[in-house]
């Protein structure tokens, strides 16, 4: 699934941790920003999710919640618990929940399709199927203890480890989705992505990418369409579009940009460009 990471490193995902602490007495957090991209995960002890209109969901010590577009929820403790709402450091003797909740950023417009092959609510246990979250809980919860030094900067990265595990996860468990995801984790179809990954510039046609499939050009065509819900063409040149963004952002030129990504005519590709985003490439360069 290496089309993941090329995906994942075009969005420039970053994610800031904005809330780590102990949660102690009768409380109840229901803050929330509507359309950012969001986890909580519980460190320490667990807390009940509930989402209007909805399901009502139990967090055990270490299960994480990712909401790829935050809608109204609100988060309390399982069991009533006395006094007054505190936040506390995780060294305090006070009963409560730990809490760990962060906002996911990305720097690229692509971040929407891969957004839209989420669930709405995509919850991730603290189980024998995840030892990788068992060990980044350890690491989190020792940094949390000790708060020493770049203890924000550390959490920040290790939320980002967090937040990539379960996407890949959820990929695995969840085969039979259509999508973007559903077509970087299809065994023979993948092959065909990362081809086109590799080489943007070159100009394919179905019938070499369904030989790197393995497949014949009608059945790729059909297999690539029902995985994906994109002809494969469309999607090499959704591909190559969010690259020439990258590119454009970054200060290249339209003309060099055109030819990194396979077209000769800097006209084409211009026309190409504002079919996709509804802009010119020129007022994204000047950005």
């Amino acid at each position: 699934m290496e089309a993941l990471g090329d995906l994942l490193r075009l969005m420039q995902l970053e994610v800031s941790v904005y809330h780590n602490a102990k949660v102690c007495g009768n409380w109840v957090i229901n803050e929330h920003e509507i359309g950012q991209t969001c986890f909580h995960m519980a460190t320490e002890s667990g807390c009940l999710l509930e989402i209007p209109e909805c399901d009502s969901y139990e967090l055990s010590c270490g299960d994480l919640v990712i909401f790829p577009s935050e809608m109204p929820h609100s988060m309390r403790p399982l069991k009533a618990l006395a006094g007054e709402q505190q936040h506390l450091p995780f060294r305090s003797d006070l009963p409560g929940v730990g809490m760990l909740c962060g906002k996911v950023h990305f720097s690229h417009q692509a971040s929407q399709q891969f957004l839209n092959a989420l669930p709405a609510v995509l919850i991730v246990k603290n189980d024998v199927d995840t030892p990788w979250l068992r060990h980044l809980l350890t690491l989190i919860q020792v940094e949390s203890y000790q708060n020493n030094m770049g203890s924000k900067v550390i959490l920040d990265k290790l939320s980002e480890l967090l937040f990539t595990y379960a996407i890949r996860h959820y990929i695995y468990h969840n085969e039979k989705e259509v999508g973007i995801l559903a077509l970087y984790a299809h065994a023979k179809l993948s092959a065909a992505i990362k081809a086109m990954h590799l080489a943007p510039d070159r100009h394919w046609n179905l019938e070499q990418l369904a030989s790197i499939a393995c497949q014949s050009r009608t059945g790729f065509a059909q297999n690539f369409k029902q995985v994906s819900g994109w002809t494969p063409m469309q999607y090499l040149c959704w591909w190559r579009m969010q690259l020439a963004w990258k590119m454009l952002i970054n200060g290249e030129s339209v003309a060099k940009t055109a030819l990194n990504i396979g077209y000769q005519s800097e006209s084409a590709f211009s026309r190409a460009f504002k079919k996709q985003f509804n802009l010119s490439a020129g007022a994204i360069r000047k950005k």
